[in-house]
């Protein structure tokens, strides 16, 4: 077995990225594509895990990989409960909620299972890091104006939190003493109050609350939507798909594709400009509310997600927040980096991992 030597799994809609990490270091990393074709048969999310782990297999054999060879599996976590930040060593309760979808249907969903079955077959320790439904938020935070109604907690928590120990450590502190508002800005928004160590509130990025994005609508007027909603006009499922995969840039521009609006946008393009300017108008609301959760007490606002690349952007944002707090720029998002160095602080035990339970 290769010394400290880590696989990293993370399963998406269609493509399945992969990783080999020694230490700290990338030694290989790959994104492998699935094509339309190739997934259509197989009518349910788990009916792929053979196919997508000889995908895998293949990939190990090019590259002069076995299974022997690594230490641990580090695998994106998937639709689980919700659970605290940190790093869980897969157990089969949790292979049970992930393999029936009974919180979640999500590619991230076969992380875990395939990690499971590679480990099993060869005696690897495999976990994952940091899953989309990290709760870690206070009780107030919860409560909604309807009794039935809670708010949850479902964002990008691997890269915020991996970003947020990034950011401590450049300011020369420990994670655990800073107060940040990290923005992760992609295909969805997630903006969290990370107050000592834990995220305190944060917005449901998955299900389109907060601003608008690429991609997702962000929150909408109520009554208007309690009357779209009834309007006879759309299913459920139609309505859910508006909010998250057609709202945001798509329902207005037509397009997902964040750069090509801001280019739009430059050339003189009034729409553009106009929907550009209400998304980051939106951003720099939340980033306020944020602060007002920190009691205005912010050592850093953080800014990561592939908008992040721009500058146009992240100088636009400061124009409403730099009277909060100095910002830092972590442009895009690294996923595999974030899970190999999770498991790394585990193996050197530096991190306990905790219990799916």
């Amino acid at each position: 077995m290769d010394e400290q030597l880590i696989l990293v799994i993370n399963p998406g809609s269609t493509s399945t990225k992969l990783a080999v990490y020694q230490q700290e270091k990338c030694l290989v990393k790959e994104n492998i594509m699935h094509s339309a074709e190739e997934l259509k048969v197989f009518p349910n999310l788990m009916d792929q895990l053979s196919f997508r782990k000889e995908k895998i297999l293949q990939w190990l054999t090019q590259k002069g990989y076995t299974m022997k060879q690594f230490s641990a599996i580090a695998a994106r976590g998937g639709g689980i409960k919700p659970i605290p930040s940190g790093v869980y060593q897969i157990n089969e309760l949790m292979l049970e909620d992930l393999r029936t979808c009974r919180y979640l249907t999500h590619a991230s969903n076969l992380g875990a299972v395939l990690a499971d079955e590679l480990s099993n077959e060869n005696k690897t320790i495999a976990y994952i890091a940091d899953p989309v439904v990290v709760d870690e938020l206070e009780d107030i935070a919860r409560i909604s104006g309807l009794k039935s109604m809670e708010r949850v907690s479902i964002w990008h928590a691997l890269n915020q939190k991996h970003i947020a120990r990034r950011a401590a450590r450049d300011i020369g502190k420990q994670y655990e003493d800073c107060n940040f508002i990290v923005v992760h800005m992609g295909g969805g928004i997630s903006i969290g109050a990370h107050y000592k160590g834990r995220v305190i509130d944060v917005n449901d990025a998955l299900n389109g609350e907060g601003p608008m994005s690429a991609e997702r609508s962000g929150s909408l007027p109520v009554l208007a939507l309690a009357d779209f909603c009834f309007s006879g006009k759309y299913t459920p499922a139609e309505i859910r798909k508006l909010i998250a995969g057609k709202g945001g840039m798509v329902s207005h521009l037509g397009t997902n594709n964040a750069k090509e609006v801001e280019e739009r946008a430059e050339q003189g393009d009034p729409e553009c400009k106009r929907i550009m300017n209400a998304m980051l108008y939106q951003i720099a609301k939340l980033i306020g509310e944020m602060s007002t959760v920190l009691k205005g007490e912010v050592d850093r606002i953080v800014y990561t997600g592939g908008m992040a690349y721009s500058k146009v952007i992240d100088k636009q944002l400061d124009e409403y927040v730099s009277y909060i707090a100095p910002s830092l720029i972590y442009p895009g998002e690294d996923e595999m980096e974030a899970l190999a160095l999770n498991i790394y602080r585990v193996i050197t035990g530096e991190m306990k991992p905790n219990v799916y339970q």
